[in-house]
């Protein structure tokens, strides 16, 4: 891969977006190559959460690629909008738990990307902003939906509609990051972050995404009985049994699922 670089160690792998000429901004071969990338680990048994970061100390991910665009057709346009859809999903919806390790500018594309993380973790220096209006578009790459889901439909809009640029703390407070931290702290903490997730049942946690993730496009009663039946059904599994074992016991419990 041109763009994107993957390393795995202690059933975490890392991957950044690799760009940092451009400030990682993504273009199709980017997108592209992202999409191969999720497809080979969420595979990986070996790997039970993912951090994704960018390269370089100034952006995470600094937008799309203007570069690319400025010259595209309708039709074009919207195939890089489903290009960027077909990889944001599978990073959204990947049973691996993904953390965001937000390192600059997540601008456009990149607040984008960092959404379809679980945990998104900022650096002091985090940029947020989706300032695509300003460029006679509109988000394409889920923002109108994901950020709305985030943060609420008010802000969402405000947000959309003047193009600020807000930081981290401003992120943080209106509920776009989970944590801000000093940036030299930033892939420290994503990895106690997910230390604490790898002493926990993986495989319940993956049913819990998933329940989770399509809860919000459901109705209260019907997302409720779905997280019954997923209830009812971890109760088939090995980790149940031991988890619960364990407890009784006073033991440090061995869960293995996945």
């Amino acid at each position: 891969m041109n763009n994107i670089t993957l390393e795995v160690a202690d059933q975490i792998a890392t991957i950044t977006i690799n760009r940092p000429k451009s400030l990682n901004a993504l273009n199709s071969e980017t997108l592209a190559e992202l999409n191969e990338c999720c497809a080979e680990v969420e595979k990986r048994k070996d790997v039970r959460v993912v951090i994704l970061t960018g390269s370089g100390a100034k952006a995470f991910v600094a937008g799309a690629d203007i570069s690319e665009m400025v010259n595209a057709t309708p039709a074009e346009g919207r195939a890089m909008s489903l290009l960027a859809m077909e990889a944001f999903n599978r990073l959204e919806n990947m049973p691996q738990v993904t953390i965001a390790a937000v390192n600059g500018y997540a601008l456009g594309g990149g607040c984008e990307i960092s959404m379809c993380c679980d945990i998104r973790v900022a650096a002091e220096n985090a940029i947020f902003g989706q300032p695509e209006c300003g460029l006679g578009i509109l988000p394409g790459f889920g923002g109108t939906q994901r950020l709305a889901r985030l943060v609420g439909k008010g802000r969402a809009k405000e947000l959309i509609f003047t193009c600020d640029k807000i930081n981290a703390e401003e992120a943080y407070r209106i509920g776009l990051a989970n944590k801000v931290v000093p940036a030299d702290q930033l892939m420290d903490e994503c990895k106690k972050i997910a230390a604490k997730i790898l002493k926990n049942g993986s495989y319940a946690i993956s049913i819990a995404k998933s329940v989770i993730n399509a809860g919000l496009d459901m109705d209260l009663l019907n997302g409720l009985r779905m997280e019954a039946d997923a209830f009812g059904f971890t109760f088939s599994t090995h980790d149940k049994k031991e988890g619960m074992t364990a407890f009784l016991e006073k033991r440090p419990s061995e869960l293995t699922d996945f």
